[in-house]
């Protein structure tokens, strides 16, 4: 796909990336939704002054620490890769990537970590607002540090804000605003933010459902359920429209990955919205014939509506993505790879006039670089200038229709078990049934299991780019050997594997021990 370049490294480097995310996004959603659950709790606690809410608070908060602890060290690890294993990267969009990253630290990071010592150790030690303020500002800290990170994430998806510099050869940012407020960004936060709701709802109660099948603890556990199944409910229905919008927005940032969740191989208007289906072996093999997918069952019409708002309108497929469709006004990768070639080339020439010091030269080349017209019809096509093959820009299709599927299908089984409980909680029949009570317990993998394969959805969907059509993740790695790579990819793999032995461990421990009124 990309000339020398060592794909073992890339591979190699792309495994230690993903090893380090998977077990750091482990730790983040619980944290997430259970705070905002914890602000729900004592807020109960200081409006009616029941030890019972200030027990029950106690309980999930320590839970909460030690989920919190664990998540921090992971994401430290994860940011130092950029630096470490994608220099390349950092070095071309460091200047706009590194910005949101430093918002995090020095507002949402520093916020929550300065009052999370207050909500631990300052019970009894500072006013009953104080500290419920001090938990709502952990709350607000953490969910905002999940936002700007979140804004990096997404300008990889859809570069916004910036110009090429060539002299430096970096991408710079010029609208931090519009960074900012990039559409996926926007998307992506509300929708990630209220999975982790969903994610920490689901714990709860499942804990809780723990509690009830034990017959222990039956009024806190009560009182748990409620409070987690209404705080769910209403985090599933946001969950699923926000699903809606960041799907409308990929279909436009980032149509091949649309095109892909939905194995549509053949654009079309009038296009049905697949419901389920299964896809051929062809199609694992990359082969882009429409009928890779069969037993589908689809909604007549929908996905046009969905995407365009017009049961007429055309939705693209992969083959028009990838060849090109006049017609409807589709730009094909190989046009698109000469638009990124003939911008490299540029770059070059203009390199080599500043090293033979033609300042005339450099003033013209330079010129051309600063057209508004150059940066969107050649620039913004600069990555495709290391793609040798057009169908190289289709992501593995299997992988990501699967993922989308079960994570879509897991989301309206997630509203199910909430308003269930929320009802059977509201009319106290829950402690009776004590099926439901195991399903509660069962499902606690399930929303981690979703949130892994939206993460799927996400960055194999968005497969070969790093940066959307700006830059392969196959020029993206730093120039290290691959063994290096492999040893630290397994030194990780040893110590991520022992902090989550030792999360479940240690939190295993304290749902036996349950809540208590009084610290040791």
């Amino acid at each position: 796909m990309i000339e020398n370049i060592d794909l073992s490294l890339v591979d190699w480097s792309r495994a230690q990336f993903a090893l380090t995310a998977i077990y750091h996004w482990l730790f983040v959603p619980l944290t997430l939704g259970l705070s905002f659950i914890l602000v729900i709790m004592e807020t109960k606690y200081v409006r009616t002054g029941s030890e019972k809410w200030k027990k029950t608070t106690k309980f999930w908060m320590k839970l909460f620490g030690i989920n919190f602890a664990i998540g921090v060290s992971t994401g430290l690890i994860l940011e130092f890769e950029f630096g470490t294993n994608w220099s390349n990267y950092s070095w071309f969009v460091g200047d706009i990537f590194g910005a949101p990253l430093a918002v995090e630290g020095i507002m949402a990071f520093f916020l929550e970590s300065t009052f999370i010592a207050v909500m631990f150790f300052g019970w009894d030690k500072v006013s009953k607002r104080f500290h419920l303020a001090s938990t709502w500002l952990v709350a607000i800290g953490a969910n905002l540090s999940a936002l700007w990170i979140l804004v990096a994430n997404a300008w990889m998806e859809n570069p916004v804000g910036m110009i090429f510099n060539p002299d430096t050869a970096r991408n710079e940012m010029i609208s931090f605003w519009e960074v900012l407020f990039n559409p996926v960004a926007m998307d992506k936060f509300l929708h990630t933010i209220t999975s982790g709701f969903v994610l920490a709802s689901l714990f709860v109660t499942g804990i809780s459902a723990w509690f009830l099948i034990r017959n222990r603890e039956k009024e806190m556990a009560l009182k748990s359920i409620k409070v987690a199944a209404i705080f769910g409910t209403f985090a599933s229905v946001v969950l699923i429209y926000t699903g809606d919008t960041s799907s409308r927005t990929i279909a436009r940032a980032q149509p091949v990955k649309f095109a892909a969740m939905e194995a549509l191989y053949e654009g079309k208007t009038n296009a049905g919205l697949t419901v389920f289906g299964i896809l051929t072996d062809k199609a694992e093999q990359g082969d882009l014939d429409e009928k890779n997918i069969i037993a589908q069952i689809e909604i007549p019409g929908f996905l046009s509506v969905m995407t365009n708002g017009d049961r007429d309108s055309f939705v693209a497929g992969i083959k028009d993505l990838v060849y090109g469709n006049e017609e409807k006004g589709i730009m094909s990768a190989s046009e698109k790879i000469e638009r990124g070639k003939t911008a490299r080339k540029l770059l070059l020439e203009y390199k080599d006039a500043r090293q033979r010091g033609d300042n005339a030269e450099v003033d013209k080349l330079k010129t051309r670089f600063e057209d508004n017209n150059f940066q969107e019809e050649y620039f913004r096509y600069f990555g495709y200038s290391y793609i040798n093959n057009p169908a190289d820009i289709i992501p593995n299709v299997p992988l990501v229709f699967y993922s989308f599927h079960v994570m879509v299908a897991l989301g309206f089984l997630f509203l199910l078990i909430q308003v269930l409980a929320w009802v059977f909680a509201t009319n106290g029949s829950i402690v009776r049934r004590k099926v439901f009570q195991w399903i509660l317990l069962i499902s606690i993998p399930l929303p981690y299991l979703a949130s892994v394969l939206g993460w799927l959805v996400t960055e194999m969907g968005r497969q070969p780019w790093i940066i959307q059509d700006r830059m392969p993740v196959g020029i993206a790695v730093s120039s290290l050997s691959t063994s290096t790579v492999q040893t630290t990819f397994w030194l990780f793999a040893a110590l991520f594997t022992a902090l989550l032995v030792a999360e479940v461990s240690i939190m295993t421990r304290q749902i036996k021990n349950g809540p208590k009124i009084e610290e040791e």
